[in-house]
Order: C-alpha cells, then sequence, then structure tokens
C-alpha cells in the first residue's frame, strides 16, 4: 500500500498532463478542420461542442499545481531560505529544522480544512445527502461550472485533498528527519530515466579521473 502512496502525486500528475494534453490536442484539430470548407465534415464538427476543452484544461491545471506542491515536500524541491539556518550550530539547526517542519504540517492542515469546510458547504452536502437518501430540507445544491456545469465543489476539492497530501508528506519528511537525521534532497542537475555513463573521450573528467587517448592518468 506505502508503495503506491510514496508514488501518489506522480501518477495523479502523469495523468492528469496527459489528459490536458490530449484535450487541447484534439480542441486544436477540431478548430482548424472546422474551418476547412469541406461539405459533411464541416457540418459534423462545428456541431460537435468543444467549448469546455479550455475550461477542463484549467481545471486539470490546478489540480496539478495542488499535487504537485505535495511532490515538491516529499522530494525536497521546494525552494527554501535556509541560509540562517545552515550558519546554525548543528543543535540548533535540527531544532530549526523541526520548527519549520512543524509550521508546515500545521499549516497544510489548517488550509486543509479549511478547504473542506468550504468544499462541503459549497454543495458537497448536498451530494452526499442525496446519495444517501437523507431529507435535504433547505440544504443549496450549489453552484455549477459555467462550461461543464459540473459542481464547482468537485474543482475545489483539489484544495483540501492536495493540502492534506501535503501535510501527510510534512509529517512524513519529520519522522524521517527525527529519526535518520535525514531530509529528501532533490538533484537539479539529474533527469529521471536517464543514467549518466562514463565517457571514455580525451579531456573529459569523471570522479577526479582524467581520460586520454583510451587510458587513465
Amino acid at each position: 500500500m506505502m508503495k503506491y502512496l510514496d508514488h501518489l502525486e506522480e501518477f495523479i500528475i502523469t495523468f492528469l498532463i496527459g489528459a490536458a494534453t490530449l484535450i487541447i490536442f484534439c480542441s486544436i484539430i477540431h478548430r482548424y478542420a472546422a474551418g476547412l470548407p469541406i461539405p459533411g465534415l464541416q457540418d459534423r464538427l462545428i456541431a460537435f461542442n468543444f467549448s469546455w476543452a479550455q475550461e477542463l484544461c484549467i481545471y486539470m491545471f490546478v489540480w496539478m499545481a495542488k499535487f504537485g506542491a505535495a511532490y515538491g515536500v516529499r522530494s525536497g524541491i521546494h525552494v527554501g531560505v535556509d541560509v540562517l539556518v545552515n550558519r546554525l550550530p548543528d543543535e540548533w539547526r535540527k531544532k530549526g529544522v523541526l520548527i519549520a517542519i512543524i509550521c508546515g504540517t500545521v499549516f497544510t492542515g489548517i488550509i486543509g480544512t479549511l478547504g473542506a469546510t468550504f468544499v462541503w458547504e459549497n454543495g458537497m452536502h448536498y451530494a452526499v445527502y442525496t446519495l444517501l437518501s437523507i431529507d435535504i430540507g433547505d440544504v443549496p445544491q450549489g453552484p455549477i461550472t459555467p462550461d461543464l456545469e459540473w459542481p464547482t465543489w468537485i474543482i475545489y476539492s483539489a484544495v483540501p485533498l492536495g493540502s492534506y497530501l501535503m501535510c501527510f508528506r510534512f509529517m512524513q519528511v519529520g519522522w524521517r528527519f527525527v529519526r535518520f537525521g535525514e531530509l529528501p534532497h532533490h538533484d537539479h542537475a539529474h533527469v529521471d530515466g536517464i543514467e549518466e555513463e562514463i565517457l571514455d573521450q580525451p579531456g573529459i573528467l569523471h570522479d577526479g579521473v582524467t581520460h586520454k587517448g583510451g587510458a587513465t592518468k
């Protein structure tokens, strides 16, 4: 279970990027093809409504941003101002890191709770009551999106879900730091999927060894 949870952000972001790319591609093809004076085909393309594509892609990018932030916490790619912390003695540095992690945990937990409250009051309670066949009473249905006509609480769910996931990642980072004294670090020069190879070429310096004419010096 944890194996999949540790890569949850990648799964979600990969799916959203792929789906958004496909939708944008189809939307562009539809736009230009509908302008071609081809009898029969042009009428069918014009009749096909693609006005929802832009709105859906915007929502996808919002979800990508929220879950990308959680990925940043887990992998250590968030920008941090740690000049002062690194100058502190080792004992104080650890306390400073822990304080930062605790603050991140509390902040994202609060944002997640506020977001969940907003989503519940924005129409989710109406959907849940209807699903469970509970008397709705005066509970409002909630607004819908302009083009897709989806309940807006579904779109806004990215806030509590992404924030709670960030909170969980902060707790993971804090637990590992307390236990092992290590923080996640991302090498910006490394590209996933590309393995570094030792180049046997003249003048190439690798790991302190200069290769020249196939021999080492």
